[in-house]
């Protein structure tokens, strides 16, 4: 794939993860069951949303268009 592919793909797949944060497949009304390790599950789909954001911002800094290539 090129890179301008890519970069779209990473630009897409931000917006619908940020979309996703705000529906109530991750912030369910009234629901803190189940558990993980003792934290409610709307925390630990926020902190696994915000490694999902961080990967995807890493890999935007692979792909970007406009990144100079390291000179070998």
């Amino acid at each position: 794939m090129k890179k301008k592919n890519l970069w779209t793909l990473v630009r897409i797949l931000f917006l619908l993860l940020t979309i996703l944060t705000f529906t109530p497949f991750v912030i369910p009304k009234g629901v803190f069951k189940p558990e993980l390790l003792g934290m409610p599950y709307t925390l630990w789909m926020g902190i696994l949303i915000n490694l999902l954001m961080v990967a995807l911002v890493w890999w935007g800094t692979r792909v970007h268009p406009g990144r100079e290539e390291p000179e070998s």
